[in-house]
This record gives C-alpha cells, sequence and structure tokens, in this order.
C-alpha cells in the first residue's frame, strides 16, 4: 500500500461569528467597554459575574435593569490558573507566556476567567490580587480587558482609559468573534485509495468481505459492522438526488458559486450510502429529489474534492422514489 495521504485544513467564518447577546448579557459587555465590571445579585444573595440570563439557584429570569446589578472590583483575587507556556499566534490573547486563570472580582461571589499577565509562573499564585488591564479602544467585548495584571501590596488599580463614545453608540447587542481552526488530518488507508481515485478520474468504494453493501469514499469499516471494507469496489460518477438544500447565503467558502446555488446528497449508482456535491447546470427551483445527475470532472484531476466541480443533470427521466426513499 502507498504511502497515506496527510493534508493541512483551515477552517474560519468569513469575517468571524457573528451572534446577539441578548438584554444581560449586552448589560454586561456594555459596562466593559466603558471601563466597569458588573454583575448581578441573585435570590440567594451571591453576586454573580458574568451575569447569565436566568438565576442558577432558582431559574427566574435576571432583569435586565434594577438595584439587583452590581458594579464589581476593579480589583480581584486569583481563584485558581494554568500557565501557557507557549503561546500560539492568533489563538490566545498575549504573544508571550501567560496564565488562564479564573479571578473573583471584588464584591463578587463567583469567579471569571481571563487571562493573567506576569511574567513567568513563579509571580503568580493563588489568592493573588490581581487588577484589569483596560485597552484604550473598547467595542463591548470580554477582550476589552487584554489582561489583568498583579498589584504589589497597597497599590490601587489604575482606572480604564478614557473613550469618546460614537455619536450614535448605544448599548452593545451583538458581537463578532474570530474563528479559525488549522489541522492535520492523515486520510488512512482507505481515503487514501479513495483521493488517489480522483486523481484518475474515478469514485472508488469499498465493502467489507462478508457483505454487499458497497460505501462510497470508504472510511475504511462498515457502518452497520464495523467490519473492515477491504474490497475495493468502483462506483459510477452518476447517481440520484436524494435530498437538497438551496444555500441563499454568500461568502460561506471561496469555493462556492454565486447565490443561490444547491447543495445536494447523491446516492451513487452502484453505491449504498449518499454523496455530498453541488448541482448546477439547472435553475435552482428546478431540483428535485430523484433528479438524475453526473460528476463535471475538472479538467486537472487532484487527489481532493475539487476534481469533482459539481453534479449536472443527465437528461434521463427521475428515479422513482423507492430507488432511494431509504436513503433521505
Amino acid at each position: 500500500m502507498a504511502e497515506t495521504f496527510t493534508a493541512h485544513h483551515v477552517l474560519e467564518y468569513p469575517g468571524g461569528y457573528t451572534r446577539s447577546v441578548g438584554p444581560v448579557i449586552g448589560r454586561f459587555l456594555t459596562a466593559l467597554r466603558d471601563g466597569r465590571i458588573e454583575g448581578v445579585r441573585l435570590a440567594d444573595g451571591r453576586v454573580l459575574v458574568p451575569p447569565t440570563e436566568y438565576d442558577p439557584v432558582t431559574s427566574q429570569d435576571v432583569a435586565p435593569e434594577g438595584d439587583h446589578w452590581v458594579t464589581l472590583g476593579p480589583a480581584g483575587r486569583v481563584e485558581t490558573w494554568t500557565w501557557v507556556r507557549e503561546p500560539r499566534p492568533g489563538k490566545h490573547p498575549l504573544d508571550r507566556p501567560f496564565a488562564f486563570a479564573l479571578i473573583r472580582p471584588d464584591g463578587a461571589d463567583t469567579a471569571m476567567l481571563h487571562a493573567v499577565d506576569c511574567g513567568s509562573p513563579d509571580a503568580i499564585t493563588v489568592g493573588m490580587r490581581v487588577a484589569p488591564r483596560w485597552r484604550a479602544e473598547r467595542r463591548g467585548h470580554v477582550t476589552d480587558i487584554e489582561a489583568w495584571v498583579p498589584l504589589a501590596d497597597g497599590e490601587e488599580p489604575q482606572p480604564a482609559p478614557l473613550r469618546v463614545p460614537a455619536e450614535d453608540e448605544g448599548p452593545v447587542t451583538g458581537i463578532v468573534s474570530p474563528v479559525r481552526l488549522e489541522y492535520d488530518v492523515t486520510a488512512g488507508e482507505a481515503t487514501t485509495r479513495y483521493l488517489r481515485g480522483l486523481a484518475e478520474g474515478r469514485i472508488v468504494g469499498a465493502r467489507a468481505p462478508s457483505s454487499d453493501d458497497v460505501y462510497a469514499a470508504s472510511r475504511g469499516t462498515d457502518p452497520r459492522t464495523g467490519e473492515p471494507t477491504t474490497v475495493e469496489v468502483e462506483v459510477r460518477d452518476t447517481g440520484v438526488v436524494t435530498t437538497f438544500c438551496v444555500v441563499n447565503i454568500p461568502g460561506l467558502s471561496e469555493l462556492a458559486p454565486e447565490i443561490p446555488y444547491v447543495s445536494a446528497q447523491i446516492l451513487l449508482d452502484g453505491a449504498d450510502n449518499t454523496f455530498f456535491g453541488l448541482i448546477r447546470g439547472i435553475p435552482v427551483d428546478e431540483v428535485r429529489m430523484g433528479l438524475r445527475v453526473r460528476a463535471k470532472w475538472a479538467d486537472e484531476l487532484k487527489p481532493d474534492h475539487t476534481s469533482i466541480e459539481w453534479w449536472e443533470p443527465t437528461g434521463e427521466p427521475d428515479a422513482p422514489y423507492e430507488h432511494y426513499k431509504d436513503y433521505l
């Protein structure tokens, strides 16, 4: 068997992951933007930070306004910590060794997770007094505190730098967080056979010796029995659309066509599982279950999924529902 493939992958949300935060978390983030740490007093008298939208003891809603909101700190104490010796660029908040710590701000009964910039693991202890180092430019995010720093005996925390609010600035209602994951994948023998087949313009499947079920792009075992799929079987590059989705969201992938486009699960001829692909060559409102399609192979074949550019109608009559009803 030839050497298996190893590939480097990057999973990233274009522009970051956007989410709404609601009025309670929104107030907490708005306070951070203004250089304050706020928590909420619960029904049992404890002060919770960061606040949640409900009381964790009574499950009652936490109101976004009222005298149960408490300004905390800004200093606090380290409850527990772990040292990050080799920060990863783009993954960690600091570019030098630091501690991740649970920090309980003065006046709070719970702790919040954040970074402590203290130089070495010998410079941090449980119970140590720390203070937030605020960013000058703040936007309503937990990273408005760049890091927490040690306080000497009797030292007072520095106030947050003044910032000039925008004319149309209102409470924080949402955040955008960058999301990027890099990882290496080793294909394994079965997937390597499949990928090498794509580079030859073939779709390679496999089955277990004791079964007639053929799996296109087999991952090495029969999903029903767990038996190794050691018998190689080539399946056809034609099939039937079983289910599909019309995509109207732009920017999901650099490889994606202009919206709207159709993503579909395709039951390949000769296979007993579905195969994912893009449907083109037909208006999106004419794509349907049972549509017969064929692979459009790229001019330059490679051992990856770019070898099949998309799937397009064959012009044959639709497959009857009974043919694909078990693959929906």
